[in-house]
């Protein structure tokens, strides 16, 4: 029975099962609820609708949902055909749909089938949390996982596909750049880029016109700038990040996130000096955890839902491993408690909204492992110190 229970428990193929069965039962919980509860997939729906009709994307519709659109105009392609089905379906197949392109980059990860379904496994409770919201960042870091493993296989034409569709989308695909150095054919990359977003540009203007498509793209970039403005408040939802958790601890929302990214970005591109470690498919990896980290970190516009990328880099750093060690395994432990499981019952709400929440102490695991990868990055042999299989 014990055997038979660490076979399924290995078997990638029965954890991507539990995935893709969690995404049609949020999807349709989420829909039995009502519209409210399922508004996000509301203001997806209708930006195709509203690129249709030529309406302002990011402009507030009471009458269709609340808040609002902050993707861009290309994203009416991806949505169109699940927007052209009945809800009930279309959101458990945007769901199914988002977690296929996740589950996919897992698969296409060069580790073990065994430690494949372990890594799933380990980023369950942040999926849920993600499709629970009928999030796209589900997608979105299957994206960048993907454009880094196919930039290692070669296969830059699939590799810029990958980070172009993330920024078109939402603009944190750009982020996938950061295995440029490791390209062998950058010329190829950088041409096929250069290609696929000209399409991602015009095709949107099949359905509506070039002149909606570029005012559009213009929109984008003011509400941007206005979200990120909203996002600095003091025990809000969002700036659930490095940056938010000192902002919190001082009690200070004006300070900028300039000066957070002076340091960041720096201590980010410092690996870069190892060139050496360039050809160890286990550092590009690790730099891959780091930009998944740093993603997520350096983002005011972070939530809850989207640490499901975050969570992904701490796997990869973990998965990299050779040793689990006591302080790497107390490392993950953290992670799993505080990051994963402190939106959910485990922890009782005036913990959540007094502490957790009011500090973005979500973040904190994360900008250990963080700090931790980059420590590995400047000092370890990945010839050596790091496993694939």
């Amino acid at each position: 029975m014990k055997d038979k229970f660490l076979t399924i428990l290995l078997n990638p193929k029965y954890i991507f099962g539990v995935y893709l069965i969690i995404a049609v039962v949020t999807a349709l919980s989420k829909f039995s609820r009502g519209y409210q509860a399922i508004n996000n997939y509301m203001i997806f729906k209708n930006v195709f609708f509203n690129t249709i009709d030529e309406k302002n994307l990011y402009l507030q519709y009471p009458e269709r949902y609340f808040d609002m659109n902050h993707y861009g105009v290309f994203f009416s392609l991806l949505i169109a055909p699940f927007a052209l089905m009945p809800d009930w379906l279309g959101i458990s197949l945007w769901n199914i749909a988002n977690t296929a392109v996740f589950l996919y980059a897992i698969h296409k990860l060069p580790f073990s089938d065994p430690k494949k379904a372990i890594f799933a496994l380990l980023c369950l409770q942040e999926y849920i949390t993600a499709a629970i919201s009928l999030q796209f960042n589900i997608a979105l870091v299957g994206l960048l996982m993907l454009s880094a493993t196919y930039i290692y296989e070669r296969k830059e034409v699939k590799s810029a596909s990958a980070i172009v569709v993330g920024i078109f989308v939402k603009l944190y695909g750009i982020v996938g750049l950061s295995q440029f150095f490791f390209i062998k054919n950058k010329m190829k990359f950088i041409l096929s880029g250069v290609v696929i977003a000209i399409l991602c540009l015009i095709i949107p203007m099949a359905y509506s016109t070039p002149q909606f498509v570029i005012q559009s793209y213009a929109d984008w970039s003011h509400s941007l700038i206005s979200k990120n403005n909203d996002n600095q408040v003091l025990g809000n939802m969002q700036d659930i990040s490095l940056m938010g958790f000192v902002r919190r601890i001082l009690g200070d929302a004006s300070i900028s996130n300039l000066t957070f990214l002076a340091f960041g970005v720096p201590l980010f591109a410092l690996p870069y000096i190892r060139i050496k470690q360039y050809k160890h498919y286990a550092f590009q990896l690790m730099i891959l955890a780091s930009t998944l980290l740093f993603l997520v970190l350096f983002s005011s516009g972070s939530e809850s839902p989207t640490y499901i990328i975050a969570v992904a880099g701490v796997m990869i750093w973990f998965t990299l491993q050779k040793e689990k060690t006591p302080f790497i395994l107390a490392l993950l432990i953290f992670v799993i408690i505080l990051t994963c499981f402190s939106p959910s019952d485990l922890f009782p709400k005036f913990i959540k909204k007094n502490y957790i929440i009011k500090y973005s102490l979500k973040a904190v695991p994360c900008i250990i492992v963080w700090l931790r990868v980059i420590y590995e990055l400047l000092t370890k042999d990945f010839d050596k110190d790091y496993t694939l299989n």
